[in-house]
């Protein structure tokens, strides 16, 4: 197996998900951005997601974990996965939005899905963070940053399958859009 050599919230990712699925490895390795992987004297680790990708690419027979955009446009096979219904499912657009449309978003926003509901849902997923201050001492700087986010719900949307990001689903994006008139 290739792991990550750095600090990554791939990895992150990656074990809350292996952590949600096997109460062995929530006990034993459990989760974090760097962890101490089962057999890690017998993996090979590679440094952010072009180091896994290339030592996946040059090892016959290994598997790895990086993510859905980079091993997209790197071309890299990508298994399916059975998800907590019990279906498996392939990684990508369909999946991934399926996943992020069953979220219950709090009012703080900070989510996470650790295994997804859903027959349809990738069970791997999450959300990209913007972090903001609520409160700005130029409000300029807050109106900009509320603009930003507008053209990422909007403009950016419209691109980002092509980015290797999955379109975040209308109620997400309403409830982000809403969010962001905080930003003072």
């Amino acid at each position: 197996m290739v792991s990550r050599a750095d600090s990554s919230g791939t990895t992150f990712v990656f074990t809350k998900h292996l952590c949600a699925i096997s109460p062995e490895f929530k006990d034993g390795p459990g989760f974090g951005k760097t962890i101490n992987w089962p057999g890690a004297a017998k993996m090979v680790k590679g440094p952010k997601n072009d180091g896994v990708t290339a030592l996946i690419k040059q090892t016959p027979g290994a598997i790895g974990y990086i993510e859905y955009g980079y091993a997209r446009m790197a071309n890299v096979p990508m298994a399916s996965l059975q998800n907590k219904d019990g279906e498996y499912v392939a990684p990508g657009l369909a999946g991934g939005q399926a996943a992020l449309a069953h979220a219950e978003i709090p009012e703080n926003m900070i989510v996470w899905l650790p295994d997804p509901a859903g027959k349809d849902s990738y069970p791997i997923a999450t959300y990209t963070w913007m972090i903001f201050y609520k409160k700005y001492d130029d409000s300029q700087k807050a109106e900009a940053l509320r603009k930003m986010v507008g053209y990422c719900l909007d403009e950016g949307q419209k691109i980002a399958d092509k980015a290797g990001y999955i379109p975040l689903p209308a109620s997400v994006v309403e409830k982000v859009r809403k969010a962001s008139m905080n930003i003072q």
